[in-house]
């Protein structure tokens, strides 16, 4: 079984003192009873003061960026193994920073290959733009992007992909579950093609954009969805926290509940 994972991207947001307060909310809320895999992901200056928060949780500790090397003369860059010190996950490839930054599949191939020699849990992810999906491109797009960021690395099943249609993130226009699991689909088999059917079937596949307490269930259903990246709604505790509830209850409905959901 792929055991899923929900993971807040707190993106540029937060002080230090306010990523401890948003910590200390979200973990009164999730039970170490949980089998849910759950993630933070704050910025760089924050991740020592959360990982002090979250001593004695479950939670993981995730960054959001990385650089390929790991020191020298590269000004304003975070290694990975500066990042290894704190974290065990780092997000890769994400959308804006394709978009904003540059960030090329050969960069990003690096970056998966910098993480993975650290022993780093990349999020790799991967996502149409507009025109693209409205084309009908989504499946040659998303497809050429994994295989680029891969080339030449062994995939294994350490690696989760988050598929993020780049026009649904921070839009408020969510995709629906039954196209992003077609797309799901389609990830894995490419996953099948660059490694083999038993990692690619251990790979777990996530759904961002978008992405709220009221909707999330919708892409949890699907057979090929394994959780969620949550951008703007994971700064919003009790929104994250119904997220991951949610999460344990469709994956694992023979779990007691420990408390009653949050209604949403």
């Amino acid at each position: 079984m792929r055991f899923p994972i929900i993971a807040g991207n707190w993106k540029m947001n937060t002080t230090v003192a306010e990523a401890i307060e948003l910590t200390g909310q979200v973990r009164k809320g999730i039970s170490n009873g949980f089998s849910v895999e759950v993630v933070v992901c704050p910025p760089f200056i924050s991740l020592a003061a959360v990982k002090e928060a979250l001593k004695g949780t479950s939670i993981k500790l995730g960054a959001q960026n990385l650089y390929h090397e790991e020191k020298g003369a590269y000004t304003g860059e975070v290694s990975p193994l500066m990042i290894a010190d704190l974290c065990e996950v780092v997000i890769v490839g994400h959308s804006e920073r394709r978009q904003y930054f540059g960030e090329t599949g050969e960069i990003v191939n690096r970056k998966i290959s910098a993480a993975l020699k650290a022993g780093l849990k990349p999020i790799l992810c991967v996502g149409e733009q507009l025109e693209d999906n409205e084309a009908g491109q989504t499946a040659e797009v998303v497809t050429e992007q994994l295989r680029s960021s891969l080339e030449g690395i062994s995939v294994s099943s350490d690696l989760v992909v988050a598929y993020e249609p780049i026009w649904a993130i921070g839009t408020g226009r969510a995709a629906h579950g039954k196209p992003v699991n077609e797309t799901s689909a389609i990830i894995r088999r490419t996953l099948t093609e660059l490694s083999n059917q038993e990692i690619a079937q251990g790979i777990r596949i996530l759904y961002g954009g978008s992405v709220t307490a009221e909707n999330i269930a919708e892409f949890l259903e699907q057979s090929e969805i394994d959780g969620a990246l949550v951008g703007g709604a994971s700064l919003k505790a009790d929104q994250f926290i119904s997220m991951v509830e949610q999460a344990e209850y469709i994956y694992f409905p023979n779990n007691p509940p420990t408390k009653d959901l949050i209604p949403w």
